[in-house]
């Protein structure tokens, strides 16, 4: 059977890798995303692998169920729904502008809510499906580099729980796909170093978690048992670690 994925925020350099992995075993997609260009490059580079995308600034929260709508109206039916969109917010403007923080929250937690409300509803009814969003290791805890960022992508991990066991005796499954930093364009003004993966094994290691029942998926691996040790150090020995608590 032809697997029908969708693939929200397509044009990210992960969920384009991810478009390309999924086109290559002959998956039918259908790509949102919200800069034209990008979005008819990808779509002319996937060819026939294609059945429909559509541009959209996910931030107009109230057309985020039409535009699900619209997918599985083209598609026929969704197997795998991946939400892949999101910005890295200013930390510093947001310490002192309360619209900085309202529109990273917006973007990387609200608009991600108003997309999953119509598809946890939609794989509910149908009883089966996967759905995965990618989330952050800056989700895990609190940083004064990161923290309005890292608030949005925590909030949202608890969504993700709360949605998974609802959903979850449906037979739908919900990946918590958490991704440590990855050299992008999003982070190219972030100094890098060994723990920075690449866009391609990320998308990977993507693909093989949304056809498995693994719920919360670290990415690259080694991320899981790095947050492990930062989730439980007491708070006294976590402000003396400048690595964690400084800014950078």
């Amino acid at each position: 059977m032809v697997m029908r994925v969708l693939i929200i925020g397509a044009t990210s350099a992960i969920a384009a890798e991810v478009a390309r992995a999924y086109a290559r075993v002959g998956a039918r997609l259908y790509l949102i995303a919200r800069d034209p260009a990008r979005l008819g490059a990808l779509v002319d580079e996937l060819d026939v692998a294609v059945d429909g995308h559509a541009c959209a600034d996910l931030r107009e929260l109230d057309e985020a169920e039409s535009r699900v709508a619209a997918a599985i109206e083209r598609l026929g039916a969704i197997d795998v729904a991946l939400i892949a969109h999101g910005e890295l917010t200013d930390q510093l403007a947001s310490e002192s502008e309360l619209e900085v923080a309202l529109a990273g929250i917006e973007i990387n937690f609200t608009s991600v809510v108003a997309l999953a409300i119509p598809l946890a509803n939609y794989f509910e009814a149908r009883g089966e499906g996967h759905f995965g969003v990618i989330t952050s290791v800056a989700g895990e805890r609190g940083r004064p580099r990161n923290y309005t960022y890292g608030a949005a992508k925590g909030g949202l991990t608890r969504y993700l729980e709360g949605l998974r066991s609802r959903l979850l005796r449906r037979g739908v499954f919900v990946h918590n796909l958490v991704l440590g930093p990855v050299d992008t364009p999003m982070t190219r003004d972030h100094e890098k170093s060994r723990l920075f993966a690449q866009p391609r094994p990320v998308a990977a290691a993507i693909v093989r978690a949304l056809g498995r029942r693994r719920h919360r998926v670290y990415v690259p691996g080694i991320w899981r048992w790095i947050m492990l040790v930062v989730r439980n150090l007491p708070e006294p020995i976590f402000q003396r670690l400048s690595f964690l608590s400084g800014r950078p």
